[in-house]
């Protein structure tokens, strides 16, 4: 992690709206740039660029719901795309941040760092008491590597098509008949910081597969379309998840999917509603 950018302080919820459309930047996978022949992610800027939503209910609420983007997508389609209305339906008590977590915070291995001191430790400043993490693709991912690294902090996570890593890691997990069962191989010095970051997230979603799983690793609710790029790992930590956690839907990698698996989660998540 880059020890100048964690140290950079944060900055309220407040002054950090912006109304400026944003450039779709690829907000795909770590591996995004190996598969795009000359792509390039945007560099990160200082504080993560956001746009908070906040409830419709008269009371004050202490939940947040972090939405971090995916594949080619930017802040601006969760208002689209109709993930903000979805959660207005519902009559929910929460606000909503959208955060433009693009992909150059992962290739520039800061969005831990970012995530911390722009998003959650303001939130946590302003009285927010149960914040989750809501992310598509590369940001389901986000969502999990922050919670790996950071325990405690988060109330839930809802991981939407989530990047899980290279398949190797996944295909040693089925061979060896699901994670239960998987012997998790160790982190060495030698491996790639992308190759330690998706095993470290992989034994910390092992511990799901135990019953309970540990006090310290938030709830999971995981969707994702039958024909996703990314669904054969997904179905492995599915297997691990309670069925009520986890919700499929027809189709592939993109909006249309996405929208359905969250109206088809939202109603599960135990989010307050206005009083």
């Amino acid at each position: 992690m880059n020890a100048l950018l964690s140290h950079v302080g944060a900055v309220p919820l407040e002054v950090m709206r912006s109304t400026t459309p944003r450039r779709r930047g690829v907000a795909f996978a770590l591996t995004a740039c190996a598969l795009l022949v000359g792509c390039a992610s945007r560099a990160p800027v200082v504080p993560m660029a956001q746009q908070l939503d906040r409830s419709a209910c008269p009371a004050q609420t202490d939940t947040l719901l972090v939405l971090l983007p995916g594949a080619y997508s930017d802040p601006a389609e969760f208002v689209r795309e109709g993930y903000i209305d979805a959660v207005r339906e519902r009559g929910l008590s929460v606000d909503v941040l959208r955060v433009d977590a693009h992909l150059g915070y992962y290739s520039n291995g800061v969005i831990i760092d970012r995530l911390r001191a722009d998003v959650i430790a303001p939130a946590q400043a302003q009285g927010y008491g149960s914040i989750w993490i809501v992310g598509i693709s590369i940001g389901g991912f986000g969502g999990m590597v922050y919670a790996e690294e950071r325990p405690g902090e988060l109330a839930g996570i809802v991981a939407i098509a989530p990047y899980l890593g290279e398949r190797l890691i996944a295909t040693g997990i089925d061979n060896a008949g699901g994670l239960a069962r998987w012997r998790a191989p160790p982190v060495l010095p030698e491996m790639s910081p992308r190759e330690r970051r998706e095993l470290r997230v992989w034994r910390w979603l092992q511990a799901y597969s135990n019953e309970p799983p540990p006090s310290d690793h938030p709830p999971l609710w995981l969707g994702y379309g039958l024909d996703d790029r990314f669904a054969f790992s997904h179905r492995l930590l599915a297997d691990a998840l309670h069925a009520d956690h986890v919700a499929t839907t027809e189709g592939g990698h993109d909006w249309p999917e996405w929208m359905r698996l969250w109206r088809n989660l939202l109603p599960r998540l135990p989010l307050p509603r206005c009083r």
